[in-house]
């Protein structure tokens, strides 16, 4: 698609959305507030749908300094592991409405973790990408 710097978003930037994750759905959990869990998703869908995720917006207001020059990180992936958030914190959203307390701690607890594991370095939804690609690759060389 484009270079290095025009296909990516500077890593702090995604830590900070990540750390925006952990913290609503701790909140939500911690005030029993499931409806809170509508921040990180309404951020998430209009990432999906808009390009725009204010979180990262607003973050790039306090880089001190030029976001080149900062780790990248891969922006066709990022929007992969918030196709996964955004269907989580969904799920979660559609199982408290229904009363569903298991399913409500269940998708966000998923959301919460994967969120928590990429801020310690491991990245859940960079592996499951990276074994969809591999499967694709070898199912199109039979």
């Amino acid at each position: 698609m484009g270079s290095a710097t025009t296909n990516s978003i500077p890593r702090p930037l995604v830590q900070l959305n990540q750390w925006f994750i952990v913290s609503t759905v701790a909140i939500s959990w911690v005030f029993q507030i499931e409806y809170f869990l509508l921040l990180p998703f309404i951020v998430g869908m209009s990432a999906l749908l808009f390009k725009y995720n204010p979180v990262i917006k607003a973050g790039k207001l306090f880089l001190k300094k030029e976001p080149s020059s900062y780790p990248p990180e891969d922006a066709d992936q990022q929007q992969f592991n918030n196709i996964i958030a955004v269907s989580c914190l969904g799920a979660a959203i559609i199982s408290a409405l229904a009363g569903w307390s298991t399913g409500y701690y269940l998708f966000s607890g998923m959301v919460f973790l994967a969120a928590s594991v990429a801020l310690a370095g491991f990245c859940i939804g960079c592996f499951i990408r990276f074994q969809w690609k591999r499967f694709q690759y070898k199912r199109s060389l039979q």
